[in-house]
């Protein structure tokens, strides 16, 4: 396991998963819906979408 690759892997999930997040809200709203999350769901969701783009990272062999 190289540590380098997993750090930036780690990174890269952890700095698109609120993109993509607010691209999903902002895509919402547009539609004409409404959402309001407080800090520990936003936190939340965070994270597991880092998991899932961690996850989609990751090479399958």
């Amino acid at each position: 396991m190289d540590i380098k690759k997993t750090l930036t892997k780690l990174g890269i999930s952890l700095v698109a998963s609120p993109i993509v997040v607010y691209v999903i809200l902002f895509i919402a709203r547009a539609a004409g819906s409404t959402y309001e999350m407080s800090h520990g769901e936003t936190w939340m969701i965070w994270l597991l979408m880092a998991i899932v783009i961690n996850l989609s990272l990751t090479s399958k062999e």
